[in-house]
């Protein structure tokens, strides 16, 4: 298949089975990082950190960010469009059935069933974005050392951000993300 046709698919299959979200897309681009090589997880972190930081929702910037990363302007759109598509396709059938069935058990049921896995999906990428950006996984396996098992800078300075959020709530979080990002400038993260 084109890797152009194949790029979209993914994408249409991500938008189709990716249920809570922006998040929830991050272990289907794994995934398709893991399948096709399209990416690296060091650039899959990057391209969460992108989406997270551009306006917008992650998952729409994430599939714009890879589809110009691999094909440019045109390829950016399709990805876009690919992942887009599934939603409102669903969105349709779901606002029409939704209407005639809201008080059925089988719907509710259908909801009670999927808010597990929603959170099981964001729980995963979590757990992904935290290995890549806290840990070093790789120096620990050359080195054996378990104190290089931990990125010490970006653990003291995810620390220090995450209290600053907690202890001045109504600080707007783009300040945050501009603090994070002075930092990974000044101590090269």
């Amino acid at each position: 298949m084109n890797t152009f046709l194949l790029m979209c698919f993914e994408f249409f299959k991500t938008g189709l089975f990716a249920v809570g979200g922006g998040l929830a897309t991050v272990p289907f681009l794994k995934d398709i990082s893991a399948k096709y090589g399209w990416f690296s997880m060091k650039e899959l972190t990057t391209m969460i950190a992108v989406s997270e930081s551009t306006p917008g929702p992650i998952g729409i910037n994430m599939a714009t960010y890879v589809g110009n990363h691999m094909f440019g302007f045109w390829g950016g759109v399709a990805a876009t469009l690919s992942l887009v598509a599934p939603s409102v396709i669903v969105v349709f059938i779901v606002a029409h059935m939704l209407e005639k069935f809201k008080d059925s058990d089988v719907v509710r049921g259908v909801f009670s069933g999927l808010r597990p896995a929603v959170v099981g999906f964001i729980l995963a990428a979590v757990l992904d974005i935290y290995i890549s950006s806290l840990l070093c996984v790789d120096q620990f396996q050359v080195t054996g050392s378990f104190l290089r098992l931990f990125n010490w800078t970006a653990i003291l300075l995810f620390a220090f951000l995450l209290a600053v959020y907690k202890k001045f709530p109504k600080v707007h979080p783009i300040f945050i993300i501009v603090a994070a990002a002075a930092a990974g400038i000044v101590l090269k993260l």
